[in-house]
């Protein structure tokens, strides 16, 4: 079995079983070569627009950390399915009790409104729920929060009561490698001042990068899943 050395696999095995694992191997040969130990770095397989059968399927091989974009779409298709279920996606307010509802990790908390909705939801429904601050690191991105503003958000929604446990960033599209790198390390000092024990930063297009500055959490979805339907 051939493997392209870039960033997705070219020819993905049929099974969730393979791809999975071969996308772990891939992870952790990156990991070692860039000096950091392979264990650290968590997968969440990223299932927008896959069938509930193919988010099953991953579930039963072993993939145990799944993110979904779209609060909707999650909703019937995550319901029952046993994972830690991780909303990737914007966080509007109104919607914060379903959010909790449906998750257990919000990683798109970029404003100090969407955090305490999350909190209120999470205290009403008596489920807690982690939390990440996403940092905007790339001109083509619309969300997120200046980096320089993470830390202070962090520390007034930890004072509220909401477990803030990281950083969520996006990379920047069509950037070249050392641009990709840069806002990489951005998102990695952010970090740093946040604390906490998640960086989620990489997809399958720049997952390489993000292993080498320093993520702890990769958001992959058509590395493991091939094209969305």
């Amino acid at each position: 079995m051939t493997f392209d050395a870039g960033t997705a696999l070219l020819e993905p095995p049929s099974s969730p079983a393979r791809r999975i694992a071969a996308a772990r191997e891939q992870v952790a040969e990156a990991c070692r070569a860039a000096g950091r130990d392979p264990s650290v770095v968590r997968i969440v397989g990223v299932t927008k627009m896959q069938p509930r059968e193919v988010v099953a399927a991953a579930i039963a091989a072993g993939l145990d950390e799944i993110g979904e974009n779209y609060l909707q779409e999650a909703r019937p298709k995550l319901e029952g399915l046993v994972a830690r279920k991780h909303f990737i996606g914007h966080v509007q307010t109104n919607k914060a009790k379903a959010i909790v509802q449906t998750f257990d990790v919000v990683q798109s908390v970029d404003r100090l409104d969407a955090g305490l909705a999350v909190l209120k939801a999470s205290r009403a429904l008596g489920k807690p729920v982690a939390a990440l601050i996403q940092v905007n690191v790339s001109p083509t991105e619309r969300f997120g929060l200046p980096p320089g503003e993470a830390a202070a958000l962090a520390e007034r929604l930890r004072a509220e009561g909401l477990t803030v446990d990281g950083v969520m960033a996006i990379g920047p599209l069509d950037a070249s490698r050392d641009e990709t790198l840069r806002a990489f390390g951005v998102a990695a000092e952010t970090f740093r001042q946040v604390g906490g024990t998640t960086l989620s930063l990489g997809m399958s297009g720049d997952w390489r990068e993000a292993v080498e500055a320093g993520s702890t959490m990769l958001r992959l979805g058509t590395m493991l899943f091939g094209a969305r339907r």
